[in-house]
C-alpha cells in the first residue's frame, strides 16, 4: 500500500482539482464535438490559475475500446493523449476515469458479457500508453453500484495485476461498489460491506489509494441542490478516515459538490477543512464538476458563467494545496 511518509505537522492535501466532465458523454458511436468533449484550454487554464493541481478526467471505456479483448481505438486513443497533454501542459496532474459504472455497453462487469479478464486486458492496454508518468494516475473505474462487493474486488485485483505485468507502477485509486460512497462505505447494503472486503485489495507495486465520493444531499446523490445531509456527509468522511487508519492507507474524495445554497457552501469548506486536518489519510480531492457544456443551471456547475467565478470555487479553494510537503513526496 502507499507509504504515507511523514505526515507529522502537514495541514493541507496534496491535491485539489476538480472533474472536467464531457468526454463520457454520449454512447460509443458518439461524435466529438455532438455528442461529446474533452476539455478546451480555456477550461483547464482558468482551473490552473486558481490554483487546482489534479484534473479527474472521465472518459467512455466503449468508446476507447470498441471491442473488449481488442486494441484501443487509434482516434480516440489520441484525443485522450492530447487531453492529457493539455492538462499537464498546465502543471497539473491528470486522474484517468472509465466514467462507466461497472458496465461496458450496458452490460455489467463480472457477468458472463464482461468478465474480469476483459477488464484486465482494457487496463492493460491503457497501462502501456501512460506507463510510469509520475503526472497519470489510475482510477480503476467509476462508481460500481450494483457489483456485488465480493466480485468487484475480483475484478480490481485482476486489473491492478495487469497493470503491474505490464510495469506500469503508476498510483492507482480503488473504489469500492455501492457508488463507493464515504457514508455508506462500511454499512451493509444490496451489493455488500465494502469495509469488509476491499481491504483485500492485492497490489504487487504496493501503490494504490482508495477513491470515495460523497454528496450532501437528501439522498447523497448529488442531484439536487439543498443539502440537508451536511452533517451526515462529514461524518461520513470521518469514519472512513477511521477505517483508512485501520488499513495503513488513504483516500481520495473523487467526486463531492454543491449548489449556491449557503448550506451546501458552508458543507463544503467544512469538508475540505477536514481533509487538510486529516491530511495523512487523504491524499486529496476533485470537485464534481466542470465541463465546457456543462448549462449554467446546473447546481453543483462550477464552470465559470462569462468569466464569472462559482461561489463554490472561493468554498473549496481557501488554501493551495501543499504539494511540496513530505507526505507527498512518495507519490506517483
Amino acid at each position: 500500500m502507499l507509504s504515507l511518509g511523514s505526515a507529522a505537522g502537514a495541514q493541507e492535501v496534496c491535491y485539489k482539482g476538480v472533474n472536467l466532465s464531457g468526454a463520457e458523454y454520449g454512447d460509443k458511436h458518439g461524435i466529438l464535438g455532438t455528442n461529446y468533449i474533452y476539455p478546451t484550454e480555456e477550461t483547464v487554464s482558468y482551473f490552473a490559475e486558481k490554483g487546482m493541481n489534479l484534473v479527474r478526467l472521465p472518459f467512455r471505456w466503449e468508446r476507447l475500446q470498441p471491442v473488449f479483448g481488442e486494441a484501443l481505438n487509434t482516434e480516440e486513443l489520441n484525443r485522450l493523449h492530447n487531453a492529457v497533454e493539455l492538462i499537464r501542459s498546465h502543471g497539473m496532474k491528470v486522474l484517468l476515469d472509465p466514467h462507466n459504472f461497472g458496465y461496458y455497453d450496458g452490460k455489467r462487469l463480472m457477468t458472463a458479457d464482461v468478465p474480469a479478464q476483459a477488464f484486465a486486458n482494457f487496463w492493460i492496454r491503457l497501462a502501456q500508453e501512460f506507463a510510469n508518468q509520475e503526472d497519470i494516475m489510475f482510477g480503476l473505474m467509476n462508481e460500481p453500484y450494483d457489483i456485488p462487493v465480493e466480485d468487484w474486488l475480483i475484478a480490481a485485483n485482476q486489473a491492478i495485476a495487469g497493470i503491474r505485468a505490464v510495469g506500469a507502477e503508476n498510483l492507482i485509486l480503488v473504489p469500492g461498489t455501492n457508488w463507493s460512497g464515504a457514508s455508506s462505505w462500511q454499512s451493509d447494503r444490496p451489493a455488500g460491506n465494502n469495509g469488509n472486503v476491499m481491504s483485500g485489495v492485492s497490489d504487487p507495486a504496493d501503490n494504490f489509494i482508495y477513491e470515495v465520493h460523497q454528496y450532501m444531499d437528501e439522498d447523497f446523490s448529488g442531484t439536487h441542490e439543498t443539502c440537508p445531509q451536511a452533517d451526515l456527509a462529514l461524518k461520513g468522511l470521518v469514519d472512513f478516515t477511521g477505517w483508512l487508519k485501520e488499513q495503513g492507507a488513504r483516500g481520495l474524495l473523487g467526486e463531492f459538490g454543491g449548489s449556491k445554497d449557503p448550506a451546501c457552501l458552508a458543507g463544503l469548506t467544512r469538508m475540505v477543512d477536514y481533509m487538510d486536518e486529516a491530511s495523512e489519510q487523504w491524499l486529496g480531492w476533485t470537485y464534481w464538476a466542470a465541463g465546457d457544456w456543462w448549462p449554467a443551471t446546473e447546481g453543483n456547475n462550477i464552470q465559470p458563467v462569462e468569466g464569472t467565478d462559482r461561489p463554490q470555487l472561493a468554498a473549496v479553494m481557501q488554501s493551495k494545496p501543499q504539494v511540496g510537503s513530505s507526505h507527498c513526496s512518495t507519490l506517483n
